[in-house]
């Protein structure tokens, strides 16, 4: 069976199973990651877009799968960019990507669990997680990042924080000093 198709079959049967269980009632386990699934180019530019990427940013990706989204910010807006990922094959193909791309130089891509990596550098963070994700992640990104770091999810939003902004479904947060200190994200609205 062609390997496109595999794995077109286990994203099917993990989300069918996934429905299952929310139709049932039933808590997803805090141990289950999200399935790897790429976000459309389309979205890679959008959220590069609402972040307001810049040369100056590190835009870090937690759960980058194939590094799209580190690769377009190196390659279009000229930032530096860490994908934080699990999959070691992900990892390896994200890295050949960059290679392909010219921007490997500018871009880091790192096999690791997104809860164990230092993200403190970041001044951008993407994030394309479940909700009960975005969740568990919300005390790192308190602790981690500076003020005025930019974090944009796509599909989920991160429970209890306040988009400043919002195109489609793509949320932008940020931090500010005085969000830091509250445990919220800043609401410039």
């Amino acid at each position: 069976m062609p390997n496109r198709l595999m794995q077109t079959l286990r994203l099917v049967t993990t989300w069918s199973l996934l429905l299952l269980i929310m139709m049932a009632g039933c808590d997803i386990p805090e141990s289950w990651n999200p399935p790897y699934w790429p976000t459309p180019q389309s979205q890679v530019e959008l959220m590069l877009e609402l972040a307001q990427v810049t040369p100056n940013d590190i835009v870090y990706d937690l759960g980058s799968g194939d590094g799209r989204i580190v690769i377009a910010a190196a390659s279009k807006y000229g930032a530096r960019g860490v994908g934080i990922e699990i999959e070691s094959k992900l990892v390896k193909a994200s890295r050949q990507k960059a290679i392909e791309a010219g921007v490997s130089n500018r871009v880091l891509f790192v096999e690791q669990d997104m809860f164990e990596a230092d993200i403190s550098e970041a001044t951008v963070v993407t994030l394309y997680l479940w909700e009960n994700v975005n969740a568990r992640l919300k005390p790192k990104l308190m602790e981690q990042l500076k003020p005025d770091t930019r974090i944009v999810t796509n599909t989920y939003k991160i429970p209890g924080w306040t988009p400043v902004k919002q195109i489609g479904k793509l949320y932008l947060y940020s931090l500010s000093l005085k969000s830091k200190t509250e445990g919220t994200s800043s609401s410039k609205n």
